[in-house]
């Protein structure tokens, strides 16, 4: 990967959050630098609070200035979002980098049909008749394996499952073709079959599509399935950064080893990358039955 051009180039990211007493100001980021390759899936693991989504966040300008201070630089596609006004940025936003939240909730509106919010997407990044919106909505429906019809077009999100509703907000994520797709904790609101079809399906996608993908999970089984690289974080640093499979096989610190110690197989087990993700892809199913 480290020969394929860059689409992403983070540079000693910093996020630190101010409160209304200095003694709660907190350095959520600090000093990550990544980059990620054209087609190339990066996984960002660790665990909760090290500031694996305050990454996210800060990529798309989603942290208000007044309570939090970004700092280094965010070179996509040789521009620097975080020097970025609002609306540059709503430009970048579902059009060149997308966004999959871990709840649907967040993304669906609950008085609002979902074909129409896939179709709402697409006129707000492209010049395009609502005839023609609506065709691409039922489009990508078909593409997240959602039926392509007025039923599914039609329904509110409370008369779908949850599965359903991640579809629907990846449908919305993907409508526009972005180069980019972060996935934050895209399967932690679903059941075990339903994780283990999305994590098929996001995989299946990154392949035909050829987008690249920034994968903010703690769930090694995730990782393994997913990620080309991984990065892993503790407490706002980079503990160790490199292909999935070297740190799986050879980890370089006492904490990488203990997050993917939890996986289907102790580190080292497995002989090859191939082998450890149909391990995992099996433990996704099996385990949490």
């Amino acid at each position: 990967m480290e020969s394929m051009e860059s689409l992403l180039k983070v540079t000693d990211l910093g996020v630190h959050y101010r409160s209304a007493g200095a003694a709660a100001d907190h350095n959520a980021v600090a000093g990550i630098t990544f980059d990620i390759a054209r087609g190339e899936a990066l996984g960002v693991m660790g665990e909760s609070g090290c500031g694996k989504t305050s990454i996210a966040l800060a990529l798309l300008g989603l942290l208000s200035h007044d309570d939090a201070e970004v700092s280094g630089s965010v070179m996509f596609r040789s521009e620097d979002l975080l020097l970025m006004n609002e609306r540059a940025l709503r430009k970048i936003r579902g059009a060149a980098i997308a966004m999959v939240y871990q709840e649907p909730g967040i993304a669906l509106s609950p008085v609002m049909r979902v074909g129409m919010q896939i179709a709402e997407i697409v006129r707000a990044h492209r010049k395009q008749n609502w005839k023609q919106c609506r065709e691409d909505a039922f489009a990508m429906l078909a593409r997240v394996g959602l039926p392509p019809t007025e039923r599914i077009f039609a329904a509110y999100p409370h008369q779908l499952s949850g599965g359903q509703l991640q579809r629907i907000v990846l449908a919305q994520a993907l409508v526009c073709e972005p180069a980019l797709l972060i996935a934050d904790e895209p399967t932690a609101s679903l059941d075990a079959q339903s994780s283990a079809e999305f994590v098929s399906l996001l995989r299946e996608l990154k392949k035909t599509l050829g987008i690249s993908l920034l994968l903010i999970s703690h769930t090694p089984e995730i990782q393994a399935s997913l990620a080309d690289r991984l990065l892993v974080m503790k407490d706002g640093k980079t503990v160790e950064i490199g292909p999935f499979e070297d740190l799986y096989a050879k980890p370089a610190h006492p904490y990488t080893t203990a997050l993917l110690a939890r996986n289907a197989a102790a580190p080292g087990t497995a002989d090859s990358l191939e082998e450890l993700r149909r391990a995992t892809r099996e433990h996704l199913v099996e385990t949490r039955r």
